[in-house]
Order: C-alpha cells, then sequence, then structure tokens
C-alpha cells in the first residue's frame, strides 16, 4: 500500500467513529506498513482532526459510564492500555457526575442482589463488592451505596 492508500483508507475509518492514537498504530501495522510511513500517516491524521486524544477520551469516558456501566478505576485502566497519558484522561474521568455515578452504581447493586444467592448479609455484601469491584467502581463509592463502612467490610461476622 502507498502512504496515500494508508492514509485515505485509515482516514476514512477514523470519521466513522472515533479513534485514538495507538489504535490507529495498531491498525496501520497490522497492514504491514513500515514504521516512517505510520508515523507520518499518524501525525497527518492529527494535523488534520481525524485523532483527537482529548475528544477520544471524553467519548471513550461517557460511553463506558452511561453504556457499559464501568467505574472509574476500569475505565482508567482501559484508558492506560490504549497509552493515553493520564494528564488526558484525568479530567474527564473527574467530570463524571457523582450524584448520576452513584445512582448507576446503586442500580447494579440491586439489580445484582436479586439473583445472588447468600447465607448471611456479610456473605451478600461481600459478594456485592466483589462484583462492583470487578466493574470498576472504589471501595469508598460501593460501601456508600450499600450503606456500610469500609471498616464494617473488613470485619468478620461472629460465626
Amino acid at each position: 500500500m502507498t502512504e496515500t492508500e494508508v492514509l485515505n483508507k485509515v482516514s476514512a475509518y477514523c470519521s466513522a467513529a472515533e479513534h485514538c492514537k495507538s489504535e490507529i498504530v495498531e491498525k496501520i501495522q497490522r497492514w504491514g506498513v513500515a514504521y516512517e510511513v505510520i508515523n507520518r500517516v499518524v501525525d497527518k491524521l492529527v494535523q488534520e482532526n481525524f485523532i483527537d486524544e482529548e475528544r477520544y477520551c471524553q467519548a471513550f469516558v461517557n460511553d463506558k459510564v452511561r453504556v457499559a456501566k464501568w467505574g472509574k478505576v476500569k475505565i482508567a485502566e482501559a484508558l492506560k492500555l490504549k497509552k493515553i497519558p493520564f494528564y488526558v484522561y484525568r479530567p474527564y474521568i473527574e467530570k463524571i457526575d457523582q450524584e448520576e455515578y452513584l445512582s448507576m452504581l446503586s442500580a447494579l447493586l440491586a439489580s445484582k442482589k436479586k439473583s445472588v444467592h447468600a447465607a448471611t448479609p456479610f456473605e451478600l455484601n461481600g459478594k456485592l463488592v466483589r462484583f462492583a469491584l470487578s466493574r470498576g467502581f472504589e471501595m469508598k463509592d460501593i460501601c456508600h451505596c450499600l450503606g456500610v463502612s469500609e471498616e464494617e467490610m473488613e470485619e468478620k461476622p461472629e460465626a
């Protein structure tokens, strides 16, 4: 493929949806294109505003909170894996509306609670905490939504 063909193909791809630099680089590498060409194409895409890491982060954070119902920790880890610097994605994670975020977490926990089988309230809360942690929520937010303190979660029930 020529550099122009690569540029045209990737610019069309970027026009369809938001993508970050690392996704584009990975895609072009799979085509067997030389690294110098990849760098020139990616630089051109950034200059022409086809790739914008901040715009990507805003869309990614918004989608993962509202659609996938991920927590802040999981979102941050996913963005790190996409090689996006902390200073780029941090403001978007901080902009998440806390009230909406906790409401979503409460709804997730209430829904999960219906399908969890536990012998004691302590066991139930433990299972709900593990579920929420796996979704990327922080312990302080989970405990807030469950109405327990972090210390209560650490104490073992009396047998």
